[in-house]
């Protein structure tokens, strides 16, 4: 090759190359690049998807899946994309739960550490404040999809909470039940109905709850969560996604997609079923191009389901809902946040749910409300991993309005012993002390030769500041009127 062929070969590359260099260039500056610390140029969109009855059994990220009768392949994956929890706490009910994460307060303040039932007038005063109240004056288009069960009636709805449209039922799916029970009567009982509801507007009842509806629930929750969704994206509107799945809420029934696939039974193919609508959920923001500025979370509301024949399992742990064992107060969590939670992060620091409420507003740069105790601390600096700890260390736990007891790290005191769903509760005349690193089946109550009740310091305190925070602003009754203020003298 002649020496001025060669220098016009080496010119043609060094274009080429010059030429692709820049090309790239430009892609990356048209991509959301994010650093991780480093703040959105846009309000990030959320989406809160909370799991019914789900245990840390369920999962294979949680050492369940193929215990299970099948792996959940894009949960497991979606936990490695971000910040898996293995110590979040939840309260131990549905209504409490619900009421927790959307105030960030103890249910206890808010008469809400009950389940509501039909025909009671109970749920959330006018006067809490709600994510979807906050998010909406905050500039947020505003959905939920799924059950409330935080209020049942006009001023108590959530869309009488902030949030511009709601499809679901106002209590808990085992309603769905009741047309088969021999001892109902239509006409004299009860009808549970699916509800719709959009802000300014009245809540109307859409279709009687039956076990078939309910079965395909999830089907129309996620073509209402897309069509939201699309459409806050076209109004270049950040939006809030509350999305309350069904599963694994008993009854536990697949889908016809789902139903016979794992060979497991219903219950796996349940499991089956959730780990493919979330991830059709994540495919679809991707689609929308909105993934990489979407804080998502999947967490579960409570322990595992009990009744039979759908019982779910708490795996390493002990007991169901409805107790104060950690099978209560431990259920899956995984937040995915990209530029801002590092991926591949698991930690077993206790994160309250309320946590989330405080969390989710200060990344969304909304205002957390001052006015009121605010249970809920803001763990932004632990989940984007700038310090090791979390920004508690425990918190007292209830049943209702009685105090079970109180977790401090890897700690207990426990004043009322409850193991499962069905079993009665038991006062304890001398508090329990117990170390889950040695006793994680509560079964012990003293771990002989620690007793450690130099432990039982740290719970009076934790005891103490609520005690003192009751003083400043009075619990919520249960049932208390719809324009009742925590402390207001008529």
């Amino acid at each position: 090759m002649s020496v001025a062929k060669s220098k016009s070969v080496v010119c043609s590359a060094s274009k080429y190359l010059l030429f692709s260099a820049l090309c790239i260039f430009i892609l990356n500056l048209a991509a959301p690049q994010y650093a991780v610390g480093a703040k959105p140029e846009t309000k990030p969109n959320i989406i809160y998807f909370l799991v019914d009855n789900i245990g840390m059994g369920e999962l294979s990220t949680y050492s369940g899946g193929p215990y299970r009768g099948t792996y959940t392949p894009r949960i497991d994956k979606f936990a490695e994309e971000g910040l898996k929890l293995t110590n979040f706490a939840p309260e131990n009910q549905c209504t409490p739960s619900r009421s927790a994460l959307m105030t960030g307060r103890y249910s206890v303040r808010s008469g809400t550490h009950t389940a509501t039932l039909v025909g009671d007038d109970s749920g959330l005063v006018a006067w809490e404040k709600t994510m979807g109240d906050i998010l909406s004056a905050a500039g947020y288009a505003t959905a939920i999809v799924g059950k409330w069960h935080i209020g049942a009636s006009e001023g108590r709805w959530p869309t009488d909470h902030g949030f511009d449209e709601w499809y679901g039922p106002p209590r808990s799916y085992d309603e769905s039940l009741w047309a088969e029970d021999p001892w109902y009567r239509p006409g004299r009982d009860p009808i549970s109905y699916m509800y719709e509801g959009k802000k300014g507007g009245k809540v109307k009842p859409v279709k009687q709850l039956t076990r078939a509806v309910k079965r395909d629930l999830d089907l129309e929750y996620m073509k209402r969560a897309k069509s939201f969704m699309k459409r806050s994206v076209a109004a270049k509107k950040p939006f809030f996604l509350y999305f309350n799945y069904t599963l694994l809420h008993f009854p536990v029934d697949p889908r016809k997609e789902f139903a016979g696939k794992t060979g497991h039974g219903s219950f796996a193919d349940s499991l089956l079923q959730l780990d493919t609508d979330f991830g059709r959920l994540l495919d679809f923001i991707k689609k929308l191009g909105v993934a990489d500025n979407t804080i998502v979370v999947f967490s579960g509301d409570n322990g595992s389901e009990w009744h039979r024949p759908w019982r779910g399992t708490s795996g390493y742990w002990a007991g169901s809902y409805f107790t104060g064992m950690e099978g209560s107060l431990r259920t899956p969590c995984m937040i995915r946040y990209p530029g801002q939670v590092p991926a591949k992060q698991q930690s077993n620091q206790i994160v309250h749910i309320t946590d989330m409420f405080t969390t989710i507003l200060k990344w969304a740069g909304a205002q957390v409300p001052q006015d009121r105790v605010i249970d809920g601390q803001d763990q932004r600096a632990f989940f984007e991993g700038n310090q090791k700890e979390s920004a508690r260390d425990g918190f007292p736990y209830w049943m209702g309005p009685k105090m079970y007891g109180v977790k401090w790290r890897n700690f207990k005191v426990v004043y009322v012993l409850k193991r499962n769903f069905s079993d009665p509760e038991l006062n304890l005349a001398t508090p329990h002390i117990v170390n889950l690193d040695t006793d994680p089946r509560e079964i012990q109550g003293y771990d002989f030769p620690y007793i450690h009740t130099w432990v039982a310091s740290h719970a009076v305190k934790i005891v103490g500041d609520f005690k003192a925070s009751v003083k400043k602003e009075p619990l919520i009754p249960h049932g208390a009127p719809l324009d009742y203020v925590p402390g207001k003298k008529d």
